[in-house]
């Protein structure tokens, strides 16, 4: 399994420290959420959070791009050290070229699928990526509460990612904690996203790594 704790949850007062912790833990990747306040209704953090995180930051940097017209944007994300760049589909007028293009600046292309998007429409792209985020709440807020129903959308994705013989990752993100992560495994994950459920407790390196146990 992979882990990607998201930034996001991090206590930005200590972002030093926060960053650090991470470097020494059993974390995969750092998940970076960029939000536009368009696209999402919130804002968060942009190009200098991430200049810091490249150099500083010892794991991939896991960015999913919550913005209006993603492709604008591509180069200047793989200048700032983006590793895997995540793209929604709803906001990728011509997915396949964005995706193509995310490739030739020689990052790992990803695209994402809010809540309300069956995981059927990307039957045509799936040759393209090399994950598929599965927003399991409404992107734009972290702490909200997980989504049931993407239960069924993992093993949706898992049975088309077999049936065409591609190996994609399947990538979860909102509302993952302790108790359904098991289930989202089970299921045909394989990496998740994981934010206030680990930022949020006392000793955050330790909640790393009972993710990692399961």
């Amino acid at each position: 399994m992979i882990l990607s704790p998201s930034l996001l949850s991090a206590d930005f007062g200590k972002l030093d420290e926060e960053i650090e912790m991470l470097n020494r833990s059993d974390a995969d990747w750092i998940h970076v959420d960029v939000m536009d306040g368009v696209f999402v209704p919130n804002i968060s953090f942009g190009m200098p959070i991430m200049k810091v995180l490249q150099e500083k930051s010892r794991k991939p940097l896991d960015v999913h791009l919550m913005i209006v017209e993603p492709e604008k944007w591509i180069e200047r994300f793989k200048e700032a050290g983006a590793d895997i760049l995540n793209v929604h589909y709803e906001a990728s007028r011509h997915l396949n070229r964005t995706l193509n293009a995310i490739h030739d600046q020689r990052m790992k292309a990803a695209v994402t699928l809010n809540p309300h998007t069956p995981v059927e429409v990307l039957e045509d792209s799936l040759e393209d990526v090399d994950m598929v985020l599965l927003m399991s709440v409404n992107p734009g807020y972290g702490g909200q509460k997980f989504i049931e129903r993407t239960y069924n959308k993992v093993e949706r994705l898992a049975a088309m990612r077999e049936r065409l013989g591609l190996n994609f990752l399947i990538e979860i993100d909102g509302g993952v904690n302790l108790e359904n992560a098991p289930e989202l495994l089970k299921r045909g994950a394989d990496a998740l996203v994981a934010g206030s459920s680990v930022f949020g407790v006392p000793n955050a390196e330790q909640r790393i790594k009972e993710f990692k146990q399961l």
